[in-house]
């Protein structure tokens, strides 16, 4: 694990080796291990390194024997064992024991094809002296961010943004642009970026540069149609083997490996395996609230102490109070995108713990996309139900009885009313205008209002996904759209970037190549059997899990900062979000941000997201647009007394 920085130029770059050190320097809580550049003359390529494979002998950059191609990678190559044993029958000689090392000759073997042969998660930027050519790539399914910046005669590169600071002409803004995502899912889709002039690669692209303009094209993506020829039970069997394997896989390291383990289904099944797989002794970190009957609501620590009891794991965890708010500067830093997701806060603070024992951690993000975990999976089952009931009753009477139904995330009864005054109000939807409403943390009149227009332009980045999908099944359909928007812009992006400023490696065994493209295939009657979420998962986790760890209701891992937002985070929010600090910043109406404050008091709408959005949006203002500290605005934002 690695963070990676460079800069092309056909012409003389204003940048020299100096300069991307200086980017290095900037992300050196991504690899405190080491260090290492090659300056190309029209590319310079460096990185800082976590040293987890190969310990002595993995400095990069690595070369190929006459030094004419140079590799830097952020992240593990799993198969680099066969990949080795295949090309070292070629009569490829190695140097190192490194898996990047297999990069530089699976590109000497196969060119520019070599990213077929490789699997596992990584950004990688690889320099041919003879070709004068630069290829950056992003893994499949984006779990290691890549960002490059384009200026005149040339454009840096960088795992974080923040590389980009020391850059002369790089200058933090917003893009306008961009706000459209934000503000209507919570995150901005690839090429999309906070920042003005700074894009993504998005998942399985790559970049190719030989002095002209870069080319990114795609390498990579999920399979279109699913396999009707295999029955449940055969289903089952096939999961079962793929995830043990893939498990196996990621345990590769010459570093202790823990889990994440939040007592979910996926988290647990991670751990259960890594103790079926492995001899080596298992530990497990779990994070937690407490203080309130919400912060019960969504604590599950008394279900993750179950798990590890079981498994015999040595457990360690934390519980999480509302004083939070001077992490807040610190957690926008690292995530660099104000994305809307509360579990930030857990992840950096779980990382924080598993980093004092190990540096690899473990963790069950992708099962809910693979297999159908999330409830806005159960739209089309439900609806198919629902439309059984006459129109006319439909149209008229339910639509209004929904909009008296309160709406929160305090307690089982407030979340199943959201849950029911979004699905009536989709209803006439298209299925690519539904799914895109259950994601929306803001609708498009609230984003008119938002922004200050009457009509908006274009689409935000998930509607545009979906315009693109073509599948007929209906879980393939939305878990395509999933593979390119959620999962790699918020959950992915989010666990790389808060584990990497603990100086931890974080592996997402469920996000494996093989297991990913097989789960894609399943048919939507065997992922939602009779509308249970994650039937054939779970049944394929029978015998490996108890059943009352498997069949129990899903939480998240967030946090309750709803509730938070009426009660003890209230004079934050109303610091953040004060009508004359929105107006001097310019980006959102503050009329419609005081609407917006007062339906999610009253409880007639849930706007947890789209506040934490605004307020997060605040706090990345002050750090990157007016220059100020970490410990600047954390003074700042200390210095609030939270509501009695």
């Amino acid at each position: 694990m690695c963070g990676i920085v460079g800069v092309a130029s056909a012409a003389r770059s204003r940048f020299v080796l100096d300069d991307v050190r200086a980017m290095a320097d900037r992300i050196v809580h991504r690899g405190p291990d080491d260090g290492g550049f090659h300056d190309g003359g029209a590319a310079i390529i460096g990185m800082r390194r976590l040293s987890i494979i190969d310990l002595e002998g993995g400095h990069q950059p690595i070369h190929n024997a006459d030094k004419t191609i140079w590799v830097v990678n952020n992240g593990e190559i799993y198969n680099f064992r066969q990949l080795r044993r295949e090309l070292e029958a070629r009569g490829f000689r190695f140097a190192t024991n490194s898996d990047t090392e297999v990069i530089v000759h699976a590109y000497e073997a196969w060119g520019d094809d070599f990213l077929d042969r490789i699997d596992g998660m990584f950004a990688v930027a690889l320099w041919d002296s003879r070709r004068q050519c630069l290829i950056l790539a992003r893994d499949r399914l984006g779990i290691k961010p890549l960002y490059f910046w384009p200026y005149d005669g040339g454009f840096a590169f960088a795992s974080e943004v923040k590389a980009f600071l020391p850059l002369q002409g790089f200058s933090p803004a917003p893009d306008p642009a961009a706000m459209l995502d934000y503000l209507g899912i919570g995150y901005a889709v690839a090429p999309s970026s906070i920042f003005a002039g700074v894009e993504k690669i998005p998942p399985g692209h790559r970049l190719i540069w030989d002095g002209g303009q870069p080319d990114i094209r795609p390498y990579w993506a999920l399979p279109t149609a699913v396999d009707d020829t295999l029955s449940y039970d055969d289903w089952v069997e096939r999961i079962g083997a793929e995830l043990r394997r893939s498990v196996s896989d990621h345990l590769v390291a010459d570093v202790p490996v823990g889990s994440f383990l939040s007592g979910g289904i996926d988290s647990s099944a991670i751990c259960a395996l890594m103790k079926e797989v492995s001899d080596d002794e298992l530990s497990t970190y779990s994070i937690g609230y407490a203080g309130s009957r919400v912060a019960d609501y969504y604590n599950e620590l008394p279900y993750a102490r179950i798990v590890a009891d079981r498994l015999g794991s040595t457990h360690r965890e934390i519980a999480v109070q509302p004083d939070v708010a001077a992490l807040l500067p610190k957690l926008l830093y690292h995530v660099e995108e104000p994305i809307s997701d509360s579990a930030i806060t857990t992840t950096y603070l779980v990382s924080q713990l598993a980093a004092e024992t190990v540096k690899v951690i473990m963790s069950g993000v992708g099962g809910d996309e693979l297999f159908a975990g999330y409830t806005r999976y159960l739209g089309d089952h439900y609806l198919r139900r629902y439309r059984r009931i006459p129109s006319i009753f439909r149209r008229t009477v339910l639509p209004g009885l929904a909009r008296f139904l309160p709406s929160g995330r305090q307690n089982r009864m407030m979340d199943l009313a959201r849950y029911a005054k979004r699905f009536v109000r989709a209803d006439q939807l298209s299925w690519r205008e539904r799914y895109a409403y259950y994601l929306a943390i803001a609708d498009r009149d609230a984003l008119g209002e938002l922004l200050g227009v009457e009509a908006l332009g274009p689409q935000h980045g998930l509607e545009r996904i979906a315009a693109s999908e073509t599948s007929s099944d209906e879980q393939l359909r939305v878990m395509r759209i999933d593979a390119q928007t959620q999962l790699p812009e918020c959950l992915l992006l989010l666990t790389d970037k808060l584990t990497m400023a603990s100086s931890i490696e974080c592996r997402v065994p469920f996000l494996d190549t093989k297991l990913t493209e097989m789960a894609a295939t399943i048919p939507a009657r065997h992922k939602l059997p009779n509308g249970r979420l994650k039937g054939v998962l779970k049944d394929a986790l029978r015998g490996v899990l108890p059943d009352d760890i498997i069949d129990r209701r899903k939480r998240g891992f967030g946090a309750p900062v709803g509730s938070w937002f009426k009660s003890e985070l209230a004079g934050l929010r109303a610091h953040l979000l004060d009508r004359a600090t929105l107006a001097r910043r310019g980006l959102v109406n503050p009329d419609a941000v005081g609407r917006i404050c007062a339906l999610h008091d009253a409880n007639r709408a849930d706007y947890t997201d789209l506040l934490l959005v605004l307020m997060n949006m605040e706090v990345w203002a002050r750090l990157f647009c007016d220059n100020r500290s970490v410990d600047d605005v954390s003074g700042e934002l200390s210095a609030i007394r939270p509501a009695a």
